[in-house]
């Protein structure tokens, strides 16, 4: 998916799903329409963000809180100019999750219908659909802080 801003009013988010090897990326809207979201290896995910930035106007990084977290926040703070604001969210339990959404967005064919969705294995790494849960866990956090 690769859908290009409609409105350069509106406001943008980067969900970001860092990890050591590779890091999921998406681009949403504040209606919730994915622009963008791809994994990529984790050392090209300073030079995709820039190059998203320079294709979307987006206003703020929404990345996990987990593992990598603090290094990859202080690592975007340094490289990002300007930077970004950069909000942290609780991911766990977002790759079960991921896996799920993986199989709502792309429905399983042939045979593979046929297996329960709780033991099929999504066919590539799914960081990028946890990036987008990362964006929806920020929209339900701002929309009910206390339930958080």
């Amino acid at each position: 998916m690769n859908l290009s801003p409609m409105n350069d009013c509106q406001n943008y988010l980067l969900g970001f799903d860092p990890g050591r090897d590779k890091c999921g990326l998406a681009v949403m809207d504040e209606q919730g329409t994915v622009y963008d979201h791809g994994v990529i290896p984790s050392g090209e995910a300073i030079a995709q963000i820039e190059q998203y930035r320079r294709k979307y106007p987006i206003t703020q990084i929404i990345m996990g809180n987990q593992t990598t977290a603090k290094i990859w926040k202080q690592q975007l703070i340094e490289a990002l100019s300007p930077p970004l604001p950069i909000v942290l969210v609780d991911e766990r339990n977002s790759s079960l999750e991921a896996r799920d959404r993986y199989w709502e967005m792309y429905p399983p064919q042939g045979l593979t219908r046929l297996i329960p969705q709780g033991m099929r294995v999504p066919p590539r790494p799914i960081d990028d659909i946890v990036a987008i849960l990362l964006i929806e866990r920020y929209f339900r956090s701002v929309e009910h802080p206390s339930s958080g």
